[in-house]
């Protein structure tokens, strides 16, 4: 007498659930697969930054590293269907993986300075980076998957019949273990811990899964080289890089969740010539200094003393003198997006009075924190100094439009080096930041300028902006690498001839340092932006490329 072989479905569902250690297996492999994904983003960070062209680089590599991981994983099992197979792949995917944190600094380094004289160089050495440092592990990793269906359908005693059930379980399983993989790298590992931590709990978790699935204890040698790497790397490399900006001394960094963060500081002059300590904000690649604050001012009190030279930070306070018989007594109000550390609002604060009505939105919480503790940022959370100034961590177009009140200056400096979120440069983000103007309210805009003086980011803002506002006004900053845009909410006439008939009156010493300035020191005239000037289609939420404009301007300047 024979028995028959098993067909139903409940038989065959019995026969493929045989086998839940191999499930887990696929499941740590999809959180592993992922997990280094958002690794390698945060590795990358300060040294290339996190612009969509460095995420299209990491996205990119990952998925042909997973394709190549499925074909070779495929065609291994075909050859040699051994579970043990299985888990000698993923106990060398978590050994390969430990040696990125030590490696990460030499090859990012050199990556970035063999690149850096090459326009498109942040996007081939990030290139570079993530083909040397992340191909082994992503690719043993993608292999899991394929093989795990062959040794997986060597159980399932109805055959063919069962294949696209346990192909389709698993594949789904490995989807999950990524989903996982991506929000607890993200939202919970590197922030608690940091990125080189979180790599090698990974790489620990994933060798011994392998050895649980092995039992062959040769393969703690493994965990042990692991532990070497770990002790090594983290007690001799105690900081990222050093510091991004020149003649600076690294005092703090940290990982949050969106950015890369140092604090630096520089012994310098102010434009006055006087001796003083500052402290810059600088994010992620370091290409720019997000923030500065002259010390000199704690112990002063003078606004002078909060100018930073004519970086475009100090240009904001003066934009509503494009209007007539404007004083410093009309003005009290500000909303600044892309607030950083502060170094908009307290000058603000310190030119127009500690009562005036500010608030300030940054969307990384961890900048906030470290404004506080480093350049004097003191909103009235902290103090009672200021009652009325409130910095927000949020999007900042969100909270304009669901949270704003009434200004007379709307500012936006919300630069992610070197790109501005496309959302905050369209048709109808100014018709939302109008909505929340005062009756002789600005909109002023920081808008970066391109190597000779390239001017068609600002020539594209101010086109945009120009289908909202009944005039727009252009001031080139002292630093040449900055336009000033502002856009008036109502009509003011010669614009320009009220900028100087106001600032022949200005009584306020700082607003007359920085209007001369604008005058006198820009690399053209405080001018009115005009509708013959446009040279580009106004950007809107369904279409702003502002990502392709810049990225244009970066190759334009490699094939100068």
């Amino acid at each position: 007498m024979h028995s028959e072989r098993p067909t139903s479905a409940a038989s065959r569902d019995a026969v493929i659930r045989s086998s839940p250690f191999l499930l887990f297996v696929v499941f740590m492999a999809g959180i592993g697969t992922l997990g280094v994904e958002m690794v390698a983003s945060r590795l990358l960070a300060p040294y290339f930054g996190t612009s969509q062209p460095i995420w299209a680089v990491v996205i990119g590599m990952t998925l042909i590293y997973l394709a190549v991981g499925y074909r070779l994983g495929g065609g291994l099992a075909d050859r040699q269907p051994d579970e043990r197979v299985l888990y000698q792949l993923i106990c060398w995917a978590g050994l390969l993986t430990g040696f990125i944190p030590l490696l990460a600094n030499p090859i990012l380094r050199f990556s970035q300075q063999a690149l850096s004289t090459v326009a498109v160089g942040s996007f081939l050495g990030a290139l570079v980076g993530v083909l040397l440092l992340f191909a082994a592990p992503v690719i043993l990793l993608a292999m899991v998957s394929p093989f795990a269906v062959r040794v997986q359908l060597k159980r399932v005693e109805a055959g063919v019949q069962g294949a696209g059930r346990t192909a389709g379980s698993l594949s789904s399983l490995s989807t999950v273990g990524s989903i996982v993989g991506t929000f607890l790298t993200v939202l919970v590992l590197i922030p608690a811990i940091g990125t080189a931590r979180t790599t090698y709990l990974f790489a620990a978790l994933l060798i011994i899964v392998g050895l649980v699935g092995l039992r062959d204890w040769r393969y703690g040698a493994m965990l042990a080289v692991l532990g070497m790497l770990a002790l090594f790397t983290l007690n001799t490399q105690n900081t990222v890089k050093a510091a991004g900006c020149r003649g600076c001394t690294l005092i703090h960094e940290e990982e949050s969740q969106g950015n890369y963060i140092q604090v630096a500081v520089r012994a310098g002059e102010t434009f006055r010539g006087d001796a003083t300590q500052r402290v810059n904000l600088i994010l992620n690649e370091g290409q720019a200094l997000h923030s500065i604050y002259n010390t000199r001012f704690a112990e002063t009190g003078d606004p002078l003393d909060l100018l930073t030279g004519g970086g475009p930070w100090d240009y904001f306070a003066v934009a509503p003198y494009f209007y007539p018989n404007q004083s410093s007594a009309t003005v009290d109000s500000l909303l600044m997006l892309g607030s950083a550390t502060g170094t908009m609002p307290q000058q603000f604060l310190a030119i127009y009075g500690p009562t005036a009505q500010v608030d300030a939105v940054e969307i990384d919480g961890r900048i906030v924190a470290n404004g506080r503790k480093y350049f004097g940022l003191e909103d009235a959370s902290v103090s009672d100094r200021f009652p009325n100034y409130r910095v927000h961590v949020d999007d900042a177009r969100y909270w304009l439009e669901t949270k704003a009140g009434s200004y007379d200056i709307i500012g936006m400096d919300a630069y992610h080096q070197p790109y501005i979120p496309f959302h905050l440069t369209t048709v109808e983000f100014f018709r939302s930041a109008q909505a929340h103007l005062s009756a002789q309210g600005v909109v002023v805009v920081n808008a970066g300028v391109g190597p000779g003086g390239d001017d068609r980011l600002g020539n594209a803002l101010a086109t945009t902006m120009l289908q909202v506002f009944p005039q727009v006004f252009v001031i080139d900053t002292v630093t040449r690498g900055n336009q000033i845009l502002v856009g008036v909410n109502t009509p003011v006439g010669d614009g320009p001839a009220n900028f100087l008939a106001n600032y022949a009156q200005m009584q306020n010493t700082t607003l007359q340092t920085v209007m001369g300035w604008a005058l006198v020191e820009g690399a053209g005239p405080v001018r009115e932006f005009r509708t013959e000037q446009a040279r580009f289609t106004p950007f809107t939420d369904d279409r702003a490329p502002v990502e392709q404009l810049i990225d244009s301007l970066i190759f334009d300047a490699a094939l100068e």
